[in-house]
């Protein structure tokens, strides 16, 4: 691993260390789920990525803290969350969403949803939206659903979990960076960690369903459902994103009747990890620092 950026990022602890935060397990439905929190103000809700967890927002959280009450999860069948036997189509996912919103007491959030879960938040605004306040999707990913995207996404997940060795890991963490000397071998680890939990080989089988492009169908990316959205959005996008260019950003703006978009350069599908300061202004910018 080279100096320069890595070294001013090395642990998750060191990033909260001094952020006064909670994390505890909570009751949704049934289904034991994993939430950080931490702040106070506006309520934001963050949402992590296939096969993620709460860790991919470690370098956010205190500086979003500042202005916003913050809540990071593990989705259901992701991270530490529990993994019932059932397929992690969006619509499951989202439910699990707003039963969190109930179980915490939080009527209306801000959404910000990285990759997949960009797509939970963008799926809650349309089919939820008394809940939703503002909407922030973070490389939200394949909009365009192209085969060799899903393909490429599901065979490397899949190694992963299948051995969860340094060898296999590390180049599925590293798929999500532009600057893959940021992949720290405690990230690493962490996933390592994820997708050595028992069962966890048969849950990736149920959250890699959306891959399939048959049972991706009712819920792909379409102005049918997107053009629903009524709540103000912000499409975060990079220069270097694996899963899909600006044309596909294009696509949300044409759709989403309050859009607009920002892009943070210098970053792949994780900026929020890699350009955590540009991260934290742009949503400062949007949601009202302090609001």
């Amino acid at each position: 691993m080279t100096t320069s950026t890595a070294t001013a990022h090395v642990s998750i602890w060191g990033e909260l260390a001094d952020v006064d935060h909670e994390l505890r397990h909570v009751d949704v439905g049934g289904v034991r789920t994993r939430v950080l929190q931490a702040g106070a103000g506006p309520d934001l809700v963050l949402l992590h990525g296939t096969g993620g967890h709460l860790e991919a927002y470690a370098r956010n959280i205190g500086g979003l803290a500042r202005s916003f009450r913050v809540t990071a999860y593990d989705m259901v069948g992701h991270g530490w969350s529990d993994l019932p036997d059932t397929p992690f189509t969006i619509d499951v996912l989202s439910e699990h969403l707003v039963g969190l919103l109930d179980v915490l007491g939080i009527g209306v959030a801000h959404l910000s949803g990285e990759s997949l879960g960009g797509w939970v938040a963008a799926w809650t605004a349309a089919h939820h939206p008394g809940r939703v306040d503002r909407l922030v999707l973070n490389t939200p990913g394949n909009i365009a659903n192209k085969p060799e995207v899903m393909a490429r996404l599901k065979e490397s997940t899949t190694r992963a979990v299948a051995d969860p060795s340094e060898e296999n890991v590390r180049p599925r963490v590293e798929w999500l960076f532009h600057d893959k000397s940021q992949v720290t071998d405690e990230l690493v680890d962490l996933r390592r960690g994820v997708y050595s939990r028992p069962g966890f080989r048969r849950a990736v089988d149920n959250i890699l369903v959306l891959q399939d492009p048959v049972i991706r169908r009712p819920y792909s990316w379409d102005p049918s459902w997107v053009g629903r959205i009524a709540s103000p959005t912000l499409l975060l996008w990079t220069d270097h994103d694996p899963t899909g260019g600006l044309d596909e950003a294009q696509m949300l703006l044409d759709w989403i009747p309050d859009s607009r978009l920002h892009v943070i350069s210098d970053a792949g599908h994780w900026p929020q990890w890699e350009q955590a300061t540009h991260y934290l202004a742009a949503h400062q910018a949007f949601l009202g620092a302090g609001a």
